[in-house]
């Protein structure tokens, strides 16, 4: 309802041209209302991504611990990545030119992006055989990787109609990472 609302008045006024209180009366709330679901009118634009991401933890969680790590990470990747295909695009990564809202969602995007990296490295970092001195390549893993599926994210959203899933374009995107970390990550692993 309050996300209906809010793409409604973002196309039809822009982003920055509506406030809270714009969405609240379209969506036949008060605004004490919005601010229990959101706390900020910026993460209205990420709804759909934060509930396809919510899912990383659990999808990580739930990896085979005996897997090379890399290989864990990309699979846990794609998992979440399937939760989204043509049907279900974030509205805010196809409008965001008509909505005006370029520099907000790249400004909101940090946050999320980090917090992303985190769960990733916490889990590379969880796992056995980890070292200290594998902690800088796990770091550089994870933002890598997070950074891979981003772009493919970005790519996959710009493709239009005929874009299919997006878990083609972040297995092609983070494919390569992984490989890449797999001979230094994989090998503190198994040492």
């Amino acid at each position: 309802m309050l996300e209906e609302a809010a793409a409604e008045l973002f196309l039809e006024q822009t982003y920055a041209g509506t406030t809270i209180g714009d969405i609240a009366r379209r969506a036949g709330v008060s605004r004490n209302t919005f601010f229990n679901y959101f706390s900020a009118k910026s993460d209205l634009l990420w709804v759909d991504v934060d509930a396809g991401l919510a899912v990383l933890p659990a999808t990580l969680a739930d990896c085979d611990r005996a897997a090379p790590v890399t290989e864990s990470v990309r699979q846990a990747l794609l998992r979440v990545a399937a939760g989204f295909g043509p049907g279900r695009v974030p509205w805010a990564l196809t409008q965001y030119e008509l909505m005006a809202t370029s520099s907000e969602l790249e400004a909101s995007a940090l946050a999320r992006f980090l917090v992303q990296v985190g769960l990733v490295h916490e889990y590379v970092g969880a796992r056995p055989g980890q070292a200290a001195l594998a902690d800088l390549a796990g770091r550089a893993f994870s933002t890598a990787v997070v950074a891979a599926a981003v772009a493919a994210a970005r790519e996959w959203a710009a493709a239009g109609v005929g874009r299919g899933e997006l878990a083609g374009y972040v297995d092609v995107a983070i494919s390569p990472v992984c490989a890449g970390f797999h001979p230094v990550l994989d090998r503190v692993q198994d040492s």
